[in-house]
């Protein structure tokens, strides 16, 4: 819900700058955790790495890994250069980016603003680069299912400013609105709703109705977001963000407010049905509140503002969900629920962001407030929290996305990966093909290698089987899932260290995958790559000598012909009686393999299941 104008690119991005990592305020909170520290913190040396495992910490949502030159100090966070939260949710940690010994620490967290004692530290010196590649086994047994294969990436995706759906508009010469249609139906509001005659509310929400008609009528449904506040409502209408001049003001008239959230509220179910919302939808109560680029009010107004919007949510119907705070970097999670508590407010479901990492673990942090259970919702994620940032834009992207989503799976509810598109105008319309966009697809909607990954991640069966990794791992990761006869074997190299996201040759491990249980018969096994010079869309551009601009007609068809998810090799078939079938082969960092075995059948005769 906003009300907008432009501004010019160059100065949104300034203030953005200014603005991106300052709070609004401080909020009071009570975690009531006392944190002691990680205990068994063991530090492993590979060629080019330090891989740090230690003991959990109770009430911990994460840890933080600090670095030092001397076992006495001082200890330093180890930060990336666009990373919001470098604290990490489980109990280990490889360290890329250090030569020469070093010595480590680690601090648990409960809060972004409670965070306990270091550890013990040890001490550790990356080996040095041995005559032959080191050596990585991935053995996954095909009988032995571990769970249901959790997907918390089908949920929900982003997508900013969903009135450019109806956007007439070009970016480099491609149409805005039909392509991010598009780009939402591949992946499977300034829009005039609140003004003021004569001091008398008028609440429009046709726009409204028009976008999301869009998006229903490919089978998605939205989490509306309640923001930004309409000019007509706001009490400071000059306090803006972004391009477009989103107003991040807080209402004039708390009342007029709740209001305009009754009626849109209300429209809704009218128009979809209340089973249909109530059941496929939710409302999330503004976005970052947390940060003053996009909050301009008082923590304490942020939870006024949150409890008159749950209110009238709950007003039209008590099952609708509402949840937040929608917030930045983990923040305000421990806040919210604090003063739920206190006012009473519904939470259905918690909400927050963060970029760079894998989400943190916050069923802890429900339990201390009565809460377990409650839904959690990363609804921002992805490599970083800035735009025109472009190590997403490769494979170093590709292998982020399968590391954050497979720490994700089974402990969070959703990871909504920070967008969609590439047609994204927060700070100016694209300047160029490639330029660092949050985006999945660019412009002309062409296929990142983060698309891939998660195409390659649910491609995977249904039935996860059990897989392990030994060896000189570093950033080596497996994940494998059998169904329909098939199994799949998804294996990635990657590192949390954005300054070699360009890659690093110390980091290329020989890979051998061993399968067995594989039901005895004939079976044709598939590889699929993503790395430099496969599945790499930006690499076609950058060999057709593409720059920082956008393509000819010529060169838009040569993309679209590179467009494609590459095999590593020509697909080849084996036999399994009983022993293990092995496949080894070099991965780069960043780099990722998909390995698929589909069962060769004879004509009328039905493919066997896996043998326990």
């Amino acid at each position: 819900m906003t009300d907008t104008t432009d501004v010019s690119a160059d100065e949104a991005r300034r203030d953005w700058q200014a603005r991106i990592y300052k709070a609004s305020g401080t909020a009071a909170t009570s975690t009531g955790v006392t944190l002691t520290a990680p205990e068994g913190l063991h530090a492993s040396a590979g060629v080019a790495q330090v891989s740090l495992t230690w003991e959990p910490v109770d009430g911990a949502a994460g840890y933080v890994v600090h670095r030092s030159d001397a076992e006495d100090g001082p200890f330093e966070p180890i930060r990336q250069r666009d990373v919001d939260v470098p604290a990490v949710p489980g109990r280990s940690y490889v360290d890329t980016g250090s030569a020469g010994t070093r010595w480590y620490a680690v601090a648990a967290i409960a809060a972004m603003n409670v965070i306990g004692p270091l550890s013990a530290p040890v001490q550790a010196t990356p080996l040095a680069a041995p005559e032959g590649m080191p050596e990585v086994a991935v053995r996954v047994h095909a009988g032995r299912v571990t769970r249901p294969l959790p997907r918390p990436w089908r949920h929900m995706v982003g997508s900013e400013h969903l009135s450019h759906l109806l956007s007439t508009d070009t970016t480099g010469g491609r149409p805005i609105g039909a392509e991010l249609t598009e780009a939402l139906r591949i992946m499977h509001d300034d829009l005039g709703v609140y003004r003021e005659v004569d001091d008398v509310p008028v609440h429009d929400f046709s726009g409204v109705g028009t976008v999301y008609d869009t998006i229903t009528s490919f089978g998605m449904r939205p989490i509306v977001e309640l923001s930004f506040m309409p000019r007509d409502l706001a009490r400071d209408p000059s306090q803006t963000v972004f391009g477009y001049e989103a107003i991040i003001s807080p209402p004039r008239d708390y009342d007029r407010w709740g209001d305009l959230v009754r009626a849109l509220t209300a429209h809704l179910v009218a128009r979809y049905g209340l089973e249909e919302v109530r059941d496929n939808w939710a409302f999330e109560v503004w976005n970052e509140a947390n940060l003053e680029v996009f909050w301009s009010g008082t923590p304490e107004e942020f939870f006024r503002l949150y409890d008159v919007s749950a209110a009238a949510v709950k007003s039209v119907d008590p099952a609708l969900r509402v949840g937040g705070p929608s917030s930045a970097a983990n923040g305000w999670v421990d806040e919210l629920l604090t003063h739920a508590a206190a006012s009473g407010a519904a939470v259905d479901f918690v909400s927050t962001h963060t970029y760079g990492n894998a989400p943190l673990d916050w069923p802890s942090a429900l339990a201390r407030h009565g809460r377990a259970g409650t839904p959690i919702w990363w609804t921002e994620w992805g490599p970083t929290p800035t735009h025109f940032h472009g190590i997403g834009d490769g494979p170093f992207g590709a292998a982020f996305l399968l590391h954050g989503m497979r720490s994700a799976a089974g402990r969070v509810d959703s990871l909504s990966h920070w967008v969609a598109s590439d047609h994204f105008e927060e700070l100016g319309r694209p300047p160029a093909l490639f330029h660092g966009g949050f985006g999945l697809l660019t412009v002309g909607n062409l296929r990142k290698p983060r698309f891939w990954a998660l195409s390659l991640a649910d491609r995977l069966g249904d039935e996860e089987l059990d897989a392990t990794v030994h060896g000189d791992v570093a950033g080596v990761e497996a994940w494998a899932a059998r169904g329909s006869g098939r199994v799949g074997v998804l294996v990635w190299n990657g590192t949390l260290n954005q300054a070699q996201a360009g890659g690093e040759p110390l980091l290329d491990r020989s890979v051998t995958v061993t399968v067995e249980g594989l039901t005895p018969g004939g079976y044709e096994v598939r590889h699929h790559r993503v790395d430099d010079s496969h599945s790499n869309i930006e690499a076609a551009w950058r060999n057709l000598g593409g720059g920082d601009g956008w393509p000819t007609e010529a060169q838009w068809a040569e993309l679209r012909a590179a467009d494609t998810l590459d095999d590593f090799a020509p697909p080849e078939r084996v036999s399994a009686h009983g022993e293990p079938v092995a496949f080894r082969f070099a991965l780069p960092m960043p780099g990722v393999s998909y390995l698929e075995f589909s069962p060769i059948t004879a004509p009328g005769r039905r493919s066997a299941e896996m043998t326990g």
